[in-house]
C-alpha cells in the first residue's frame, strides 16, 4: 500500500488549512492516528472500559486482556526477549526519567562517568545532568564530527572503564543522523558501563531489534508512530529492570504493605503504580498493528527516498543551510533561510497549509553548537507524499521571494 492510498485512514489530513490542502511536515514532534487506532481506543470505552488486573469481572478480563495484548505486540515489535522487558510509561521522557531516578541515582558514585553527546534531546540529556549532580558522577560528551555525527573512534576515546552509563539517542531529531548503537553498546559493554537509547525518532521510522543491537535499555514514544499521546515504552533487559527502583509508589505497583516497610510487584509491573494507561496501551497496539502491517523496512524506505527527493532541491536553492549529513538522513530536514527567523518562515508556510516546526527543538545545547537560536524542521512519515514536498519545495520559494522583497 503506497502514501497516496494510506492516506485514507487518517480523517485529519483531509481537511483545509487557510485555504489550502493541509500539508502535514511535523512528525517529529507527534505523527497523526489512523482510523483503526480511534476505533480500537473508543471501542475499549464504548464496550469494555475498566480497570485491569485486579477485577474479575467480565469486563476488567476484557480490559486486563487488551492492556497486557498490548504488551506482547510492544514486545514483537522491538523482539524483546519476554514481555516482563517491556514497561508501560507516559512517554520517552518518562521512560529515560524513570532510569536516571531508578537506576542511575542508586547505582552512581563519585569517580564513576555518565557519557552523552550535546546533540540530545533534553529528555536524554537533563535526567543524566541532574544524576550527575546527585551522584557526584562525572558528566562526559563525546565530540561531534562537523556535521554532528557520532563516530566509534570518538566513541571508544569518550568511554573509559569509570564510564557506568552511556545515553545516547538513536536517530536524532536535529541532525537525522542515525546513531550505530549496536557497535556503542559493544564499545559499553567491553567497559562495564550499560548503555540508554532514546528511541524516540527511531522506533516510529525502521525496524527495531533490541536483542541485535543488545541496548540495555530503549525507550519511545507512542504519539510519534501512529499511536495516541500520553503513553511509551521503556525496554530493559530483566536483570537491570530488576536492579531498578521504583518512582512512583501505590495502586498497581504493590505488593504487600506493612506500617513501616512495603514489597512491590515483579517487573514490568512495579514501574505502573496507579491505575495504568489502558486505553493508551490499546490504541499503542492498534498502532503496532497498523505499522506492521505496512512494514518498517518499507517505512524506512519511503522517508528515506522523500528525504532524497527534497533534499537534493533544497540543496541547490540560495540561502538556505542544512544541518547535519547531507546523505544517509532519516526522516527530517533541520535547516534555515537566509536572514529569516525560523519562526516567521513556519507562520508565512503556514498560510500557505504548510505545517513544519520551528524553535530550538529540545536541543539548547546543541543549538549552541551550531551557532543559531532556533532552525527550521519539516519531518516525514509514512503518510507523506512526493507531490507534498513539492508543494513544501515551492512555499519556500515563496517565503524567499516575500522576504527578498522585504529586504531589499
Amino acid at each position: 500500500m503506497n502514501a497516496k492510498e494510506l492516506r485514507q485512514y487518517f480523517p485529519i489530513l483531509h481537511q483545509e488549512v487557510n485555504g489550502h490542502s493541509l500539508v502535514y511536515l511535523d512528525n517529529g514532534a507527534t505523527s497523526q492516528k489512523p482510523i483503526q487506532v480511534i476505533e480500537a481506543m473508543e471501542k475499549y470505552y464504548k464496550e469494555y472500559n475498566s480497570n485491569v488486573h485486579r477485577g474479575v469481572h467480565t469486563l476488567g478480563s476484557k480490559a486486563t486482556d487488551g492492556y497486557e495484548g498490548a504488551r506482547e505486540k510492544v514486545r514483537a515489535f522491538i523482539n524483546a526477549r519476554e514481555a516482563a522487558e517491556i514497561v508501560f510509561t507516559r512517554g520517552t521522557t518518562t521512560a529515560i526519567n524513570t532510569v536516571a531516578y531508578g537506576y542511575a541515582r542508586a547505582t552512581l558514585k563519585p569517580g564513576d562517568e555518565i557519557v552523552t553527546t550535546i546533540a540530545e534531546h533534553h529528555a536524554n540529556f537533563i535526567p543524566w545532568q541532574q544524576a550527575a549532580k546527585v551522584t557526584g558522577a562525572t558528566f562526559k560528551f563525546i565530540p561531534l564530527t562537523e556535521e554532528g555525527t557520532v563516530t566509534l573512534d570518538a566513541v571508544r576515546e569518550t568511554i573509559t572503564p569509570q564510564t557506568k552509563i552511556v545515553a545516547i539517542r538513536h536517530i536524532s531529531n536535529v541532525l537525522g543522523d542515525t546513531v550505530p548503537v549496536k557497535e556503542i553498546a559493544k564499545i559499553a559493554h567491553e567497559n562495564g558501563a550499560i548503555l540508554v537509547v532514546d528511541g524516540a525518532q527511531g522506533a516510529p521510522h525502521m525496524r527495531i531489534d533490541v536483542q541485535e543491537l543488545d541496548c540495555d535499555f530503549y525507550t519511545f514514544s507512542s504519539h510519534k508512530m501512529c499511536g495516541p499521546t500520553g503513553i511509551g515504552v521503556l525496554y530493559g533487559k530483566r536483570e537491570l529492570l530488576e536492579k531498578t527502583e521504583p518512582v512512583e509508589f501505590g495502586g498497581e505497583m504493590i505488593d504487600y504493605v506493612d506500617l513501616y516497610d512495603s514489597t512491590w510487584k515483579e517487573v514490568p509491573w512495579k514501574f505502573e503504580g496507579g491505575t495504568p494507561i489502558i486505553a493508551g496501551a490499546i490504541g499503542l497496539g492498534a498502532a503496532i498493528d497498523f505499522l506492521q502491517e505496512i512494514g518498517m523496512d518499507e517505512i524506512e524506505r519511503h522517508e528515506k527516498k522523500l528525504i532524497a527527493y527534497a533534499l537534493e532541491q533544497m540543496l541547490e536553492m540560495e540561502g538556505i543551510t542544512i544541518y547535519g549529513p547531507k546523505q544517509d538522513r532519516s526522516s527530517l530536514i533541520t535547516f534555515n533561510l537566509a536572514q529569516v527567523h525560523p519562526h516567521d518562515l513556519a507562520t508565512v508556510l503556514d498560510s500557505h497549509g504548510i505545517a513544519i516546526r520551528a524553535g530550538h527543538h529540545c536541543a539548547q545545547p546543541l543549538m549552541r553548537w551550531l551557532n543559531v537560536s532556533a532552525t527550521a524542521r519539516a519531518s516525514f512519515y509514512v503518510y507523506n507524499t512526493e507531490e507534498e514536498v513539492d508543494v513544501f519545495l515551492a512555499g519556500l520559494k515563496k517565503t524567499k521571494e516575500y522576504f527578498g522583497n522585504v529586504f531589499s
